[in-house]
């Protein structure tokens, strides 16, 4: 029994060894980011260019299919004097949305309303009246012909582009930068502005409400400003 019990362990160690030399052999796959494929294809250098158009439809799909009904979003935010706090606006991106490394609550969103303002400036908006939404949150959504600088909503809001996905910071804005213009060019370009007043529109979007660096536990939400993926007149 003794000699039967050592032979055993013999073979078990056996085929131990064997396993392990054979997984030792295995060539181990590296999974690479978007970012890091683009890098390899453009011969090392980063090029947000052809980052943005690798991930556009992907980033453009996503907001229109999982975008939540923006009453819902707004009704969900406890606003007091125009203020919200913390807690409750990471609970409510923990529901309808997400929050950034940055601590900027993102969301993809949808609705429709009827045009009350217009701003035709350099980050020109328009001021939309919300269908099922009394709220005291002003809704804007941008217009054009340009984004403000700092803006990252459409970078930010879907999960789809992460930080840690690049080498760089300066590759991460660069990228931001590129979905401005890919909005600007795909979505507002043919947008009429000085006709837009009074018009009723159907939009799908993203914003962002941004609590990084901001002292105690309320945030100012008087108002959200969209980023427009798709924009409908009239209907």
């Amino acid at each position: 029994m003794r000699y039967k019990f050592k032979g055993m362990r013999f073979q078990i160690g056996l085929v131990c060894f064997l396993l392990m030399a054979a997984l030792s052999s295995c060539a181990v796959a590296k999974v690479i980011t978007v970012a890091e494929a683009t890098r390899i294809a453009e011969g090392g250098a980063f090029n947000a260019v052809s980052f943005v158009e690798n991930k556009w439809t992907g980033i453009y799909s996503t907001i229109i299919e999982k975008g939540v009904e923006l009453p819902t979003v707004l009704d969900a935010i406890k606003v007091n004097n125009g203020l919200a706090t913390k807690a409750n606006l990471k609970e409510v991106a923990d529901k309808f949305g997400l929050t950034t490394v940055g601590d900027a609550h993102g969301f993809m969103i949808k609705g429709r309303g009827k045009v009350t303002a217009v701003k035709q400036e350099r980050n020109g908006t328009m001021e939309i009246a919300v269908e099922n939404y009394s709220g005291p949150i002003k809704v804007k959504l941008f217009i054009g012909p340009s984004l403000p600088s700092d803006e990252t909503a459409v970078r930010d809001a879907t999960g789809l582009v992460l930080f840690g996905d690049f080498k760089e910071q300066t590759e991460y804005g660069k990228v931001g930068r590129e979905l401005n213009k890919r909005v600007l060019t795909d979505v507002l370009a043919n947008l009429s502005a000085a006709d837009l007043q009074g018009k009723t529109v159907s939009f799908n979007g993203v914003f962002l409400i941004r609590t990084f660096n901001k002292p105690g536990e309320a945030i100012e939400v008087k108002e959200i400003l969209i980023t427009p993926v798709k924009i409908e007149i009239g209907g």
